[in-house]
Order: structure tokens, then C-alpha cells, then sequence
């Protein structure tokens, strides 16, 4: 039996029907499609979605986002929240809505977070070539602007004929449930395509699931494993992301109990140990704490759990001193296991952690290394005290009307729920947030410092409300990632997506401006300045009013001088049924503790500036302490 549909159509019925199943539970794949429609999409997969609604509003809902990146974004955020098990179709017209969703594409595979993109094409038939905004290639034909989802695409096709789009849709399907292959699939629509009608076998319809397995680990590599720590004097564990989405917290801290192990976070792993759990050290890295910093330097062997070892988690491959450290890797992903010519246990993370505690029931880290990471852990506890509750030495120094950025934090953090989400992607809160928030849930923490992207916690932050729709999101943004993406406010307010935005206005990139001065560069080019007699950007600061800005996309905006201001508006905002804004300035030069790491960003060798001369000499000698980690695991030290 068959149906005759629309390619788009067919499209839409077969996405409504398709399940992802792990461990038992069951679940829609897509939770629906967001989407812009232009002369590109809107008579082919946005009338297929007018005709589905029509017949079941649940079936396939649909969102109208106001900016391409931003919905792709948002599609992210609701993967991780929903630990990569289900995901948001994204639709856009031609061109210039397609390619706008390129830098979104680039995000979900660099997190390895699954999004399905259909960007619509130029037409197959090319009789009308060059149609609105087709940029025509002189050297082939077959080319669109769409062939630059190629390399940030996990998967790519083009749907040429009806006849191409059942292999297609299995293929990515295939791709998006898979944990070592996910991360954005690419299916690209030529506009005629869509709209061109053909004869489908009723079996593509039909109920599909796709079952997310758990890799076992190999028992000889376990043994191999089990061995490697049994001689460890000195291990530490690095919580990755992998942890999450395997749903490993309580398998790891079963393990860290048992073992005494110390644990480390990446950005995406925070929160896989709370906070002040007795083996918890917190963040590793260029941006971590100085407990976690610090075991590091002596570490010898190194458990990475679902962790892609990124140059802020190994401070550029300088974290790691010991010049015996070895490493075992567990992951999902060969690719990851192998990093740091380390021990690949290629396995899921829950699972690969019972097995390692099983066999090492008997084993535990010495009483001194075990006390030795308590009071280190404890001593920056009390550096985090003091930023949150900064002395009057500090607080002297700021305007009036000013408070510091780790006041903001400690605000937040203090009087959010433990169930509530965190999120932010770029600038200087990421670094601030992973050393110093104390995340109480598993879920509390939603940072996204893979494609550090500006513009992504609005279009995140609702992302994450629409998967976890019973916890508060706090969207921490600062005034240069909030403007390059506010219009997704837009979208809060209509679909009634409760986020609570705080809105942190510092006159400019303050992360970069920090940056640019340790680097020599005087914070050039990172304020919001007018331009002052001389012809530079050294002028009063601009007058723009970004709370204004805020009211004038519907949204409610509380506009706070001090402290006692500030911890009021976020009880009023807890209480508020929809989106709410918090405006508060701080001050761009006070930032957070030193994480006593590195980072590497080159500096000028050559310079006529005494700062710029001054900065490559220092970063000259920091070069000295990178390391490949190259040894084998099991050969000699």
C-alpha cells in the first residue's frame, strides 16, 4: 500500500513517528519544529506543518523562532538538557536563512549534541536558475551555499529526488540516536523538491525506535585499568560530559567513595558530583580551582569519564605535570579514548564505572593524598566566600550603583533553588561560573564553553525550560552576547517560555578586554566607548539602555543598584509565570580568583609596545611547561 504525499509532508508524518528508547523508557524523538519560513520553505515543509497541526497538534508542534542560529541553539540546549535522547527539527527558507544556521550546526557538533537542520536549496530542476538568493558557482553546478553544512555536519544529504529521502531518513536517524557519531545532521531541500508529490510505502510511517545503547567495557581492559590505579598514589578523576548524558553521577560517586579518587569537572561535567561532597574538587583547568589545579600538577594517573580533553580542561596541555602521569580514558567515542596516548576503555560511563568499582572493592587512596584534597577543596571553598561576599577592600573601590561580577554570581547561586539551571555560553562569566558556582543537581549547570558562543543563552536558556519545563532557568548574559542575540525574547514571550535573564551590563567584552591586557594589548577594541578627541574609542561610555531594550520585546525588566536590590528582584522574579529580566551593572576590571592555570593565545613576537614585549616574554616561558602526553600507558617511566 502507498500514499501520496509531498515530500515535505512525507518528511513531517515520518518525523512525528520516530521514538528514542534507552534502559526501557521510551520517548518522541523530535519534541517538535522550530522553524522561519520564507518563499524557500513555506510551501513545502511549512504548509506540511500547517496540515500536521491541522490533523494532530501534538504530532510534530511547531515554534516560530526569530533568528536561524538562535533556533538551532535552542534544539541544542533542549538535547542536552534531555540528555541527547530527543531533539527539535529546525526549518529555514533559502540562502541566507539556511546559512545562518551554519555557526548553530558548527555548536551542536562540536558538543556532539544531536539537531536535525533542513535547509532549504536552490531548485533541483534548474529551469529558473539563478533563483533569489542563489549564489551560482562557475565551477559546478550541483553546488549551493548549503554545501557549507558539509564540515560542521555529522551527517549530510541532499534530497534530489523523492525517491533519495527514505535512505536519507534513515541514515539520519541513524546518526542523531547514535552517542559516538551525534551531532548535527544536515538534510538539505531544494524548494521545488518539497513541494513535488510521489507514491510512499506506508511502512515508512509506521512507529520506528531507535534504541540508544550502553557499550559494555572490555573485561581485559578493565583488568588493564583496575592495575593502573591499584598503582596510582596520586589519581584524579575528570568528569566530562559524558558523564550526564550516560546518567553516571551516582555510579561516580559511588566509585569516588569507595576509591577515595578525588573529582575534577570539565565545563560539561559540573554538577556530576555536588559540590560539597567530600570527594569533590571542583573545576580543572584554565578556569578551574586551585584545589583541582593543584592535584592535577601532581597527578599520575588521570581517569578521564566522557571528556574530550578540550585546551581549557588541560590548561593547554600544561595542567598535568607529574612526568609519570598516565591517563584512562573512558568514553563512548574511540576518538576521545585515545587522546593523551592514554588507556581507551571504550565503553558507556555508568556502566564502565561499576565495573571498575566492583573490582576495586578493596582499594582506596592513601589517608594523607585523601585529607590533602579535603583541605585543598576546603581552602578554595573560602576563596569562593570572599567573592561572593566580597571584603569592604574591594567593594570600596567600585561606583556607586556598581557591583562586582562575583557578587552577581553569589547572589544567584544563593538564592536559586538546587533544582534550578544556570546558563550561559561566552565571555567572562563561563570561566567565573566554572570555578565558582556550587551546583547542588546534576542539571544545575548549563554551560555552553564548546563553541563558546555569543548570542546562545537567551535561545539556550529557552531550550532548556522547554526540556525541563518544572525547573527555574536563570540566563546569565552579559551586555555584548546579549546584543548580539536579544531577538529570541521575542520568542520567550510568545510561546510564554519562562526564563529569568540576567542581564549583566559591563560597557562591553570584558572577558576579552582581561584577555587582551594580560596579552599586551591595552583592552583594545573591547569597550563601548565614543570615540574621543584623538579619534580613539577612549570616549564616555555609550548611552545605550538595555533595559529599555528588554521592555521593548514585551518582556518585564528589573533594574537593580545594590545588593539588597538585586537579591529581592530574584525573589520576585522566582515568582513570576513568564519571562523576566534583571538588569545590573558591574564592574568590567574586578574579575574572579586566579586559577593559578594557563591557557595558550599567542603573542606578538615582534612589537614596538613595551606591554606587548613584556607579554610575549612571560608567555615565552609558560610555553615551557606544555607537554604532548605521548608515553605509552603501559610502558616505562
Amino acid at each position: 500500500m502507498t500514499v501520496r504525499l509531498t515530500v515535505a509532508q512525507a518528511l513531517v508524518r515520518f518525523l512525528s513517528v520516530q521514538y528514542s528508547e534507552r534502559d526501557g523508557e521510551r520517548q518522541r524523538l523530535f519534541a517538535g519544529c522550530l522553524g522561519i519560513f520564507g518563499h524557500g520553505n513555506v510551501a513545502g515543509v511549512g504548509q506540511a506543518l500547517l496540515q500536521a497541526e491541522l490533523e494532530d497538534p501534538a504530532a510534530l508542534p511547531y515554534i516560530l523562532a526569530r533568528n536561524e542560529q538562535a533556533m538551532v541553539h535552542t534544539a541544542s540546549a533542549f538535547a542536552r538538557t534531555r540528555d541527547r535522547l530527543q531533539t527539535y527539527a529546525c526549518t529555514a527558507s533559502i540562502g541566507p536563512g539556511s546559512t545562518n544556521m551554519v555557526t548553530g550546526a558548527a555548536l551542536a557538533t562540536v558538543n556532539r549534541l544531536p539537531v536535525l537542520i533542513l535547509p532549504s536549496d536552490v531548485f533541483a530542476t534548474r529551469v529558473a536558475t539563478p533563483v533569489l538568493q542563489e549564489l551560482e558557482s562557475f565551477g559546478a553546478g550541483d553546488v549551493s551555499v548549503n554545501d557549507a553544512f558539509r564540515p560542521v555536519s555529522k551527517y549530510f544529504d541532499r534530497i534530489w529526488r523523492p525517491e533519495q529521502l527514505p535512505s536519507a531518513l534513515l541514515n539520519a536517524m541513524r546518526v542523531l540516536t547514535d552517542p559516538v557519531e551525534t551531532g548535527a545532521v544536515t538534510l538539505a531541500l531544494p524548494q521545488d523538491v518539497q513541494a513535488e508529490a510521489y507514491d510512499w510505502p506506508d511502512e515508512l510511517f509506521s512507529e520506528r525506535t531507535w534504541y540508544v545503547a550502553r557499550p559494555l567495557p572490555e573485561a581485559s581492559i578493565v583488568d588493564k585499568a583496575v592495575d593502573l590505579l591499584r598503582a596510582a598514589k596520586a589519581p584524579l578523576i575528570v568528569a566530562g560530559g559524558g558523564v550526564h548524558y550516560s546518567g553516571a553521577e551516582d555510579a561516580l560517586r559511588r566509585f569516588a567513595e569507595t576509591t577515595g579518587v578525588p573529582v575534577s569537572e570539565t565545563q560539561a561535567g559540573k554538577g556530576s558530583l555536588r559540590y560539597d561532597h567530600p570527594q569533590s574538587v571542583g573545576a580543572v583547568g584554565s578556569t578551574g580551582t586551585t584545589a583541582a589545579n593543584a592535584l592535577a600538577r601532581e597527578a599520575d594517573l588521570v581517569i578521564g569519564i566522557g571528556t574530550r580533553y578540550s585546551d581549557f580542561t588541560t590548561a593547554s596541555r600544561t595542567a598535568f605535570q607529574n612526568p609519570d602521569v598516565r591517563f584512562v580514558n573512558i568514553n563512548v567515542a574511540r576518538f576521545d579514548g585515545g587522546k593523551h596516548a592514554g588507556l581507551p576503555l571504550v565503553a558507556d560511563a555508568r556502566e564502565a564505572l561499576v565495573s571498575l568499582t566492583s573490582a576495586l572493592d578493596d582499594w582506596s587512596v592513601g589517608d594523607q593524598y585523601r585529607s590533602s584534597a579535603a583541605t585543598l577543596a576546603t581552602r578554595w571553598d573560602e576563596i569562593v566566600d570572599n567573592t561572593y561576599n566580597p571584603p569592604t577592600e574591594v567593594t570600596s573601590k567600585l561606583a556607586v550603583g556598581v557591583l562586582t561580577q562575583g557578587e552577581v554570581l553569589g547572589a544567584v547561586n544563593e538564592l536559586s533553588a538546587a533544582s534550578d539551571v544556570v546558563v550561559c555560553a561566552a565571555g567572562s562569566m563561563p570561566g567565573e561560573l566554572h570555578k565558582l558556582w556550587r551546583t547542588r543537581d546534576p542539571k544545575g549547570y548549563h554551560v555552553e564553553y564548546g563553541y563558546s558562543c555569543m548570542g546562545y543563552e537567551i535561545a539556550g536558556g529557552i531550550g532548556v525550560r522547554l526540556g525541563a519545563p518544572d525547573r527555574d532557568v536563570f540566563v546569565l548574559v552579559g551586555d555584548g552576547s546579549y546584543l548580539m542575540m536579544s531577538s529570541e525574547l521575542v520568542t520567550a514571550v510568545q510561546e510564554n517560555v519562562k526564563i529569568i535573564v540576567v542581564l549583566v551590563q559591563n560597557h562591553g567584552f570584558a572577558s576579552i578586554g582581561a584577555l587582551s591586557e594580560s596579552l599586551g594589548s591595552q583592552r583594545f577594541g573591547t569597550a563601548y566607548r565614543s570615540r574621543s578627541g584623538d579619534g580613539r574609542l577612549d570616549g564616555d561610555y555609550l548611552p545605550v539602555d538595555l533595559a529599555a531594550n528588554v521592555r521593548s520585546l514585551g518582556v518585564d525588566v528589573i533594574e537593580v543598584h545594590d545588593r539588597s536590590e538585586l537579591e529581592k528582584a530574584i525573589g520576585t522574579a522566582k515568582a513570576a509565570n513568564g519571562p523576566i529580566a534583571i538588569h545590573v551593572t558591574t564592574d568590567p576590571l574586578i574579575g574572579g580568583p586566579d586559577s593559578e592555570s594557563w591557557w595558550d593565545v599567542p603573542v606578538s613576537e615582534v612589537s614596538a609596545l613595551q606591554s606587548t614585549q613584556a607579554a610575549s616574554a612571560e608567555y615565552e616561558e609558560s610555553k615551557k611547561a606544555q607537554r604532548l602526553y605521548v608515553a605509552p600507558v603501559e610502558g616505562d617511566s
